[in-house]
């Protein structure tokens, strides 16, 4: 898609069709994201998929295919004015709802490592809370703009949307998928506070939810056994430990300056989930402290731009996109924290992707719509300010 069509489809007068109108660094940054771990994923998952599949490029041709495809639709919903995101905030949410209430129909859901997560497509599965997420931030941005008064005076205001959340969070609790409904959650709460909630009804439900959500995980052995064992991984480190010791051994032989891009020992069926949720760990060992630091930078980056993009809107008087940015950098945000931390093992171990980075094709196909959806609330903010609306 040029600039020029892009500018048609905007309606942009003549003179101002010369101008740049895509956030480039915050598309760089992606870019330049979606490029590494696809050369990590390459190395990572060699070996694996050569065990198999007998083929050392299985892992990395499909993740090139989900990286096209993603960035075709990002090209696609960068077309898509927010009007009609806004409009069908509901519908996506109970689109969402159904389709996390077919992962247990017999047949249709599909378990893998004692979770049934994925929905199969045909030939494809399909990873339902990663829609989700996106559904929940479009919903909660639309909501804001609507209700917005009823948010900021009533109780109700808050409780509505909050209940639809935690019903979400339920089923994602059901699956079991704990990191995707804490992240779900988090985000949920973080985009209320912008709303302007009343503080102490913020706090009452944050603490509620922290309650819920730390009673749920002792009273699981399963999410016991995976707290106890972050606190001490070396206690039983051929066991419950097993994954998390691999992880930061991966870490410690990358030292400065790694070992080497594609020299990893770690990723020889030493580390559990490589290319995927540890994908970082291999990182540190083979690019060492300063690949890690610089993967950390360009997701600071790539966060900046995004509430960049957030507050700009805001003060163009444009309040579904500025909304919809701040959530979803308060999703990647929480789920790089997340993902980081479990890699580096100052976290407990949860199933949940690096944005952008790790395999996956629902996560590439979801993360890349969320970015080109933050590059359009930046086009038509930018729109808003050459057609003199809103405050620049």
């Amino acid at each position: 898609m040029t600039a020029q069509a892009l500018a048609t489809d905007l309606k942009l007068p003549r003179r101002h069709r010369g101008r740049p109108l895509m956030d480039f660094p915050l598309a760089a940054v992606a870019v330049a994201l979606l490029g590494l771990g696809l050369v990590m994923i390459g190395s990572a998952s060699a070996a694996i998929a050569d065990r198999q599949t007998g083929e050392s490029f299985y892992y990395l041709l499909r993740q090139f295919t989900y990286i096209a495809l993603g960035a075709s639709l990002a090209f696609g919903l960068l077309r898509i004015p927010l009007s009609v995101w806004e409009k069908s905030g509901p519908a996506l949410l109970v689109c969402g709802l159904v389709l996390l209430t077919m992962l247990f129909v017999p047949g249709l859901g599909r378990t893998v490592n004692g979770s049934t997560r994925w929905l199969m497509v045909g030939p494809f599965n399909f990873q339902v809370s990663e829609f989700v997420k996106l559904a929940v931030v479009i919903y909660m941005s639309g909501y804001l703009v609507r209700r917005g008064r009823a948010v900021r005076t009533t109780v109700a205001g808050f409780l509505i949307p909050m209940s639809l959340v935690t019903l979400i969070a339920v089923l994602l609790l059901a699956e079991p998928d704990f990191g995707a409904a804490a992240v779900l959650m988090a985000t949920a709460l973080g985009m209320m506070f912008l709303g302007g909630v009343r503080l102490w009804l913020f706090a009452l439900l944050v603490g509620l939810a922290g309650a819920a959500l730390s009673v749920l995980a002792v009273s699981s052995p399963y999410r016991l056994e995976r707290l106890t064992t972050f606190l001490n991984p070396w206690e039983d480190p051929f066991n419950s430990g097993f994954q998390l010791t691999q992880a930061l051994i991966a870490f410690g032989r990358g030292d400065w300056l790694g070992v080497g891009l594609g020299d990893s020992v770690q990723k020889l069926f030493y580390l559990p989930e490589a290319h995927t949720d540890f994908l970082l760990a291999v990182l540190a060992e083979e690019l060492g402290l300063v690949g890690t630091l610089g993967v950390i930078a360009l997701f600071a980056v790539l966060l900046w731009r995004v509430f960049r993009i957030g507050r700009r809107a805001a003060e163009a008087g444009q309040q579904f996109g500025s909304y919809l940015a701040f959530g979803v950098g308060i999703w990647i945000a929480l789920q790089v924290v997340v993902n980081v931390g479990v890699n580096m093992g100052v976290l407990p171990t949860k199933g949940l992707t690096l944005p952008l980075m790790s395999y996956g094709g629902s996560s590439m196909l979801v993360s890349c719509m969320a970015i080109a959806l933050v590059l359009r609330v930046g086009l038509e903010t930018q729109l808003a300010g050459m057609s003199g609306g809103g405050r620049r």
